[in-house]
């Protein structure tokens, strides 16, 4: 179901980010911070590989590998240079050892089974290896207005759209993704094995502000719209 909805509105999706060039950078800045010297990286749902297009061209940081269930996007991920072999976070289809890094960039909310998931990332990492998750929080305010224009269906109702930035994140995805708070991601990296467990944060305004400016990440999961955690496999 997941997949359909991303092959159907292909477009959408990266058109979303080109509006929200502030939003994007900030993002990116955010996966730069715990992606520096990654090693050969698995990109886990690289989407149309937009991010990573980003990360090798502005901040040299080279990601080829990627798994994407929506064939659609990941046609779009190897016109952009990426290696993509259509799957599922829950069944990767790589070998045990494989990979320095494993990259989940605004995937959890839609893996049905997140501790399968993180442990399909610690089977295919190497010793010593790393995770990153990044993904919006259930807890911060994109979280909470994603998931309220998600039960009214639309961004046109008047209790959400004086609430909504100019350019609001399609329904269509909203409206499928299971949010999560950092704190449960947290402890379904433990239950899977990982530990020394780091977080980072950015879009720390609220959501009809956060294009305004592009912001550095900080430290934590307090406040951001947008948190990444990373962590090693012993």
């Amino acid at each position: 179901m997941t997949e359909e909805i991303f092959d159907e509105f292909a477009e959408e999706y990266d058109s979303w980010f080109l509006k929200n060039r502030n939003v994007l950078e900030s993002e990116v800045l955010l996966l730069k911070h715990f992606l520096m010297e990654p090693g050969r990286t698995l990109s886990v749902g690289c989407g149309s590989g937009l991010f990573e297009h980003i990360l090798r061209e502005r901040h040299g940081i080279d990601i080829r590998d990627g798994v994407e269930p929506a064939e659609r996007f990941a046609r779009i991920a190897e016109k952009r240079g990426m290696t993509v072999k259509i799957g599922h976070a829950e069944d990767l289809p790589f070998d045990d050892g494989g990979f320095d890094t494993v990259l989940q960039n605004g995937t959890p909310g839609y893996i049905e089974n997140l501790e399968k998931a993180f442990r399909e990332a610690y089977r295919v990492l190497k010793t010593g290896g790393h995770i990153v998750v990044a993904d919006v929080p259930a807890e911060s305010s994109y979280g909470l207005l994603y998931r309220l224009a998600a039960k009214i269906g639309s961004w046109g109702d008047a209790s959400v759209k004086v609430l909504a930035p100019q350019h609001p994140y399609p329904i269509e995805f909203a409206a499928v993704a299971k949010w999560r708070p950092t704190e449960e991601k947290a402890r379904l990296l433990k239950t899977a094995g990982f530990v020394d467990l780091e977080y980072a944060q950015t879009l720390t305004r609220h959501p009809k502000y956060s294009n305004d400016l592009v912001e550095r990440p900080v430290e934590g999961y307090d406040r951001g719209d947008y948190v990444a955690i990373r962590a090693r496999r012993p």
